[in-house]
């Protein structure tokens, strides 16, 4: 007999209850200002280590990283009054909805449509919102609350012909939500938020079974209630949703110690126009054949909609601790990864950031007294005088270690060890703690970036061992290239971090940015630089995306990664189930419409993306 625990989601309603700013990235509370005399910038809000305090050095960090002289006195201005195009009505689909369902659960507002008609990739999406007007919105948005609720709206588009769109956290940064323009039928947004529920959890056999909207915040709040934890931390947890990570076959920052989410998940319940697709148990593993499921890992919204699943789960560790290394160079600290790879005490969570990002955290700072600067003075001196770290070159890495007291104390110890071997030292734990959390403070800096006239984007990939040197300094080249072909003013801003260590290989996580003021179409060539920028990842051994997904905006490099029958299989399986394509997102490859089948078509769809 399984026992199954309920939880009393009540006691987190407040997890859900907090203002988002609907367009830009976040919690409404929460966002970096500036002082246009003093030029110090602070971040408000109280939700995390950088809030509250004036930052003097931040300014000054990126006129000298871009070569410009930032106008802190004209920021650029939003549009306040965003546009959207009127809803195309499906009237016999309207009328059902409103006769079938509360007025409640859908909307048809202009904000309301608008916040559910793009994700929060910069360059198409977010910088159009902000600043210009969408080609294209959802005509109406649902707000599913139950399994029953998703039942009856799906058997209504189908009967009338209306194209749904699944809609999580919004936090999509792939194109994954951008609207198809060509798309001539009613479309609505379904968003699951409101299906945040842990249904039951069994402490016997260590499973979680949760609604697909509720957020990586809200089901570990849930599982800490009772002694357990599920493990899976994205930078985005606080607002993205469980749906939306099997969607995209997310990654967490403790992979190491949880696994990634196809990891994770032991069961996924996908509603779509020919039924339920969902395994009858929950072993284990199990070999029953080819499992349909692992095709729902990274399907984009293409198949149906996710409404729950079974997760696995572990206690909370007895102890977590952070850590941090700094070694002399970029090299010397991917050795130090490689042979951590190997070995037995692998933490939770290790991130190696290049010399700018390094700078760029030390630029997060508060202004500093008198006591603080003499002890800056004096690890300067040891840093760069008696080690001979050059400022210019030296890395550093953040840890997170967790378990038992035993378990953890081995790890520390080790990990000294290794890194001694590489030329590390400690750089302490309250620092290995505050660039572990600066991750999900630091998503709010684009926005504010943007308001400088400083345009960026990130990207990342998967890279062999063999391949990381090849892969960065080729794209690192290429962002100059890009640079000089548009006559960008200043220099480029580049860097990266390695964010995850596999045996094979590591993903590698990339910022881009240029300062665009002055600039026509700036948020066009942002586009194309991130085309070309990828186009060089693939040439050099990297990978599409790591844990993004594909979306639109990576969907023309799908020839590089399977062979066209693939593709040709993939999109027949997408026929077989939704011949109407009622889920017309089209993502990827799943979205091509049937008489587009054969493996020469889909090489055409493919290159003809824009």
């Amino acid at each position: 007999m399984l026992k199954h625990q309920q939880i009393n989601m009540e006691n987190l309603a407040h997890l859900e209850s907090e203002e988002l700013w609907g367009h830009r990235w976040g919690y409404a509370d929460t966002g970096f200002v500036i002082d246009a005399d003093t030029r110090e910038v602070r971040l408000t809000g109280s939700r995390y280590e950088l809030c509250g305090y004036s930052m003097p050095y931040l300014v000054p960090y990126l006129e000298w990283g871009l070569e410009v002289a930032l106008d802190t006195q004209n920021l650029r201005p939003e549009v306040q009054e965003k546009p959207i195009a009127p809803p195309r009505k499906n009237e016999l689909f309207c009328q059902a909805i409103a006769d079938q369902f509360p007025s409640h659960v859908y909307s048809f507002e202009d904000a309301v449509r608008l916040r559910h008609s793009h994700g929060q990739t910069s360059a198409g999406e977010v910088l159009t919102v902000m600043y210009g007007a969408l080609p294209r919105g959802v005509d109406m948005v649902f707000f599913c609350e139950s399994d029953q609720d998703a039942e009856t709206l799906l058997k209504l588009a189908i009967q009338h012909d209306v194209c749904l769109i699944p809609y999580g956290g919004g936090t999509s940064v792939s194109a994954a939500l951008t609207l198809p323009e060509a798309e001539q039928r009613m479309m609505v947004a379904v968003n699951t938020r409101r299906m945040n529920k842990v249904e039951w959890i069994d402490t016997e056999n260590m499973q979680v079974c949760a609604q697909a909207g509720i957020t990586g915040t809200q089901l570990e709040a849930a599982l800490r209630e009772v002694g357990f934890t599920c493990g899976h931390e994205p930078d985005s947890m606080e607002l993205s949703t469980l749906g939306g990570w099997i969607s995209t076959n997310a990654s967490g920052m403790k992979k190491n110690r949880y696994g990634n989410i196809e990891d994770i998940v032991e069961n996924i319940t996908l509603l779509t126009p020919g039924g339920l697709i969902c395994q009858q148990i929950s072993p284990p593993r199990m070999s029953m054949g080819m499992q349909l499921q692992q095709l729902l890992f990274g399907s984009e919204g293409n198949l149906g909609l996710i409404t729950k699943a079974v997760l696995r789960i572990r206690p909370l560790p007895e102890v977590q601790a952070h850590a941090s290394l700094v070694f002399p160079s970029f090299d010397r600290g991917v050795a130090f990864l490689r042979a951590l790879s190997q070995t037995n005490f692998l933490p939770s969570s290790v991130r190696l950031v290049d010399n700018k990002q390094f700078q760029f955290g030390q630029a997060l700072r508060a202004a500093e007294t008198k006591k603080k600067q003499l002890q800056n003075q004096a690890k300067f001196f040891y840093l760069h005088k008696i080690l001979k770290f050059k400022p210019l070159e030296m890395v550093a890495a953040t840890l997170v270690m967790e378990g038992s007291t035993a378990e953890v104390e081995y790890q520390q110890r080790s990990l000294n060890q290794l890194a001694k071997q590489f030329g590390g030292i400690s750089g302490g734990a309250t620092n290995g703690k505050r660039g572990y959390n600066l991750t999900f403070a630091i998503a709010y800096i684009r926005d504010f970036l943007t308001s400088l006239n400083i345009l960026g984007e990130t990207f990342e990939t998967s890279v062999p061992w063999s391949q990381i040197n090849a892969v960065v300094d080729n794209v690192r080249a290429e962002i100059q290239v890009q640079h000089q072909k548009y006559n960008l003013p200043g220099k480029p801003f580049l860097s990266c971090r390695i964010s995850q260590v596999y045996q094979t290989g590591v993903c590698i996580y990339f910022m881009n940015g240029f300062y665009a003021k002055g600039v026509e179409n700036s948020e066009d060539i942002l586009h194309h630089i991130d085309i070309a920028l990828r186009q060089v990842i693939l040439d050099h051994g990297g990978s599409i995306s790591h844990h993004h997904g594909v979306g639109k905006l990576r969907k023309r490099f799908l020839k590089d990664m399977v062979s066209p029958t693939s593709l040709q299989m993939l999109s027949k399986i997408k026929d077989a189930n939704d011949p109407t394509n009622v889920f017309g997102i089209r993502n990827g490859i799943l979205g091509l419409a049937p008489e587009t089948l054969s493996p020469e078509a889909v090489q055409e769809e493919l290159l003809s993306t824009p």
